[in-house]
């Protein structure tokens, strides 16, 4: 069958696509990127948030007009939307076909066999063909078709979480922590790196607690130094990184390995105690400005990202200012600012002091614009500085290449576009680069050797 993969929400997500993806094409399946081509269109669906909720749905309505304007014979879901709404999506989503679970998605090649005998026998089957549950464990794919370029690559060392957000149904969706096996991970990222991956980029709920579920202890120091040990392997990156479980062996870690990015994302959410201690975060104000504090002495190179939810219920526009307060004293370097949608099934959503829409987006119009001029001050101090490029692609129209130095992870962060004129260069391809000009988010700059170590 002609199938067409869509990989909504997050870079988890997407490496189950990826493994999905594989198993499809190693049962002799093709892909395409044509929605009126595609017999079989299969959606892994985000519903962290409400706007994500909505692109699931759209996104679900849109293909499948293509079973009237194309050839599509099934459509099939999988991912958060999938798991969370088992129940209600056979009469709430009749144009699904079939569901696979994020704890099943070893079984997409049965689904997709099953849904197509039921629409070519025209079977009227009382419940949707669905998988939730994997015979073989949940991490039993390692093999993946990346979707990424070739040149980096998301490693997942976890699902699910034991955090409890307040503000958060990822526990009730994916469950509780569970590591990966170091075997397990060491094994799939020797592979990527020997397909040409030079980027490995950790993710999970968490990554800071990897392994205490396997080992009895925090591993994540142990994990980035045994992957530095692959040949060819230049970059790694860590994602989500909860500020109150970084512990002084990980920022060793991170200062002492050459191949960990000096980069952290480091989500906090709020600044406000009150706030924090209605989100269930297991932090404070003192607490977060003491961990950047450390980070920044032992590492003064590192880049900090981080998140802010702006309107939670019960904030005050005195809570807002002292957000306003720390993100101008702290000065990180990356951040984004989510309005707080209420989650059903969440006790947040339920709480008192619910704030109105428009306050909501006021406030996180307010933090973007600051943290725009601050992004602008902070790349006017890149100008003049030489920076390792991991070239990502070229732009024929500037004539000219754009990459990503250590400070910017892939889809979230800026890029530096450079000019090469005397040697061309592919991607995944790693150089260095004069920084000569910078704008709010990006750089600019010129090649000055390529660099071949």
């Amino acid at each position: 069958m002609k199938i067409l993969f869509y990989s909504l929400g997050c870079d988890k997500n997407l490496v189950d696509t990826e493994k999905m993806i594989y198993l499809l094409t190693k049962a002799g399946h093709t892909m395409t990127d044509d929605e009126r081509q595609a017999e079989v269109i299969i959606i892994n669906t985000c519903c962290f948030i409400g706007d994500a909720k909505m692109e699931s749905i759209q996104t679900i309505l849109d293909m499948a007009r293509m079973k009237e304007e194309g050839v599509c014979q099934v459509l099939l879901l999988a991912g958060c939307l999938a798991q969370r709404y088992v129940s209600q999506i056979p009469e709430q989503l009749p144009e699904v076909d079939g569901l696979v679970g994020i704890h099943a998605i070893d079984q997409i090649c049965e689904l997709v066999d099953l849904a197509i005998q039921n629409k070519q026998s025209q079977k009227k089957e009382h419940s949707l063909p669905t998988f939730l549950t994997s015979p073989k464990g949940e991490f039993s794919i390692r093999n993946r078709v990346l979707t990424t370029g070739g040149h980096y690559a998301y490693l997942k060392i976890a699902e699910g979480c034991n955090k409890h957000c307040t503000y958060c149904i990822i526990p009730q969706i994916r469950g509780h922590y569970r590591s990966v096996s170091m075997e397990q991970l060491l094994q799939e990222a020797k592979e990527l790196v020997a397909s040409g991956v030079k980027e490995l980029i950790l993710v999970a709920q968490e990554t800071t607690v990897y392994g205490c579920d396997l080992y009895g202890k925090k591993m994540l120091p142990t994990l980035l130094h045994e992957l530095s040990r692959i040949p060819d392997l230049v970059w790694i990156r860590l994602q989500y990184c909860y500020p109150e479980e970084i512990t002084d062996e990980l920022i060793r870690e991170m200062r002492d390995n050459p191949k960990v990015c000096h980069y952290m994302d480091m989500p906090i959410q709020h600044a406000s105690n009150d706030i924090l201690r209605r989100m269930g975060r297991h932090t404070t104000k003192e607490q977060i400005l003491d961990k950047i504090a450390r980070l920044r002495e032992e590492i003064p190179d590192i880049v900090l990202r981080t998140t802010l939810i702006a309107g939670f219920p019960g904030e005050t526009q005195k809570d807002h200012e002292m957000m306003m307060d720390f993100i101008d004293m702290v000065s990180f370097d990356r951040l984004g600012v989510f309005s707080y949608s209420p989650e059903e099934d969440t006790p947040a959503a339920t709480m008192d002091n619910q704030i109105d829409p428009e306050t909501k987006d006021a406030w996180r119009d307010e933090l973007m614009q600051l943290q725009q001029q601050i992004s602008y001050d902070l790349c006017q101090e890149q100008v003049g500085k030489d920076l390792l490029v991991l070239v990502e692609g070229f732009v024929p129209d500037d004539n000219t290449y754009v990459g990503r130095t250590y400070m910017d992870a892939p889809n979230i962060d800026g890029l530096i576009f450079f000019s090469s004129p005397d040697i061309e260069l592919m991607s995944g391809d790693v150089v260095l680069v004069h920084v000569t000009g910078a704008m709010e988010y990006d750089l600019i700059g010129e090649m000055v050797n390529e660099f071949a170590e």
